[in-house]
């Protein structure tokens, strides 16, 4: 099999999007500064520097505060895209972006905003390189997996929890390079990614509303933004706070398999929840 260096078609088109969107100003968060700064208000300083070297749970802080903490950063980046974007006003911001839709890719830019406070508040190591502007392909894949689970693909979720299960075991500090590009869940990055290529701009997108507005400057319709934004974000909440990471501690058992995911036909195995409110 040839080695995956970019999802394939009609996975390619949102990996294109999500490539554009975390190439974005402002985009990638930085863990520790986030940590820092998202916990200084209900943390000792002992605390934080523990939570930052390893994990929010492994310093001890209650998953009823993480939570707290989460519906924060939430709100705030539902606020930010709900209202007009700071990124979409950088001059030359979108000049990277091509043939990607601006307000596509912002939209998805804050999607990758809180998808990495809520992972990091949830006890997920760094996803981003510290340098370098590209987008490595496990990181792409984990990114891919968290959208999936923003927009209620099922399958998405078993592949977060077993990659959530992977890092608890082996108390690891970044992903599972190798599980994420070209072992077991590939072919689940690959399911999830052809179902978002396909279906994320009509869902965003009822209606005609892409065409009607310009390609620069545009800004989503309030109303529609906080409609999928909000509950979004909540679905991916709500199923980070269920992971092993958030538990102290947490080790998998000897013989509990995590690498042992495979799919087994090429049937669909996603279903779209309803969205809350």
């Amino acid at each position: 099999m040839t080695e995956p260096q970019q999802i394939e078609n009609p996975g390619s088109k949102f990996s294109q999007v999500l490539d554009a969107a975390a190439k974005l100003p402002g985009v990638r968060i930085n863990r520790a500064s986030y940590l820092r700064t998202a916990l200084k208000r209900h943390c000792t300083e002992e605390q934080i520097k523990r939570a930052v070297a390893e994990s929010p749970a492994a310093a001890g802080i209650p998953l009823k505060l993480l939570n707290e903490i989460a519906n924060t950063s939430i709100s705030y980046e539902t606020s930010k895209v709900t209202g007009l974007s700071a990124l979409a006003g950088i001059p030359g911001g979108f000049a990277m972006i091509g043939t990607v839709p601006a307000d596509l890719a912002q939209y998805m830019g804050h999607m990758l905003r809180i998808s990495q406070k809520l992972a990091y508040i949830y006890g997920w190591p760094d996803l981003f390189a510290e340098d370098g502007d590209e987008l490595d392909e496990a990181t792409e894949s984990m990114l891919i997996l968290f959208v999936g689970v923003m927009f209620g693909v099922q399958i998405a979720q078993s592949g977060v929890t077993k990659v959530a299960a992977m890092i608890a075991a082996n108390v690891a500090k970044k992903l599972p390079q190798q599980a994420l590009t070209k072992g077991v869940l590939y072919p689940v990055v690959k399911k999830v990614a052809g179902y978002l290529g396909v279906n994320m701009t009509k869902k965003l997108f009822a209606g005609g509303l892409a065409k009607a507005i310009p390609v620069l400057g545009a800004v989503l319709s309030g109303g529609l933004t906080l409609g999928t934004f909000l509950p979004m974000s909540k679905r991916l909440q709500k199923h980070l706070a269920s992971l092993d990471l958030t538990k102290p501690g947490h080790r998998a058992a000897e013989d509990e398999d995590v690498v042992d995911l495979v799919v087994i036909d090429d049937e669909p195995a996603e279903k779209v929840e309803a969205a809350e409110r």
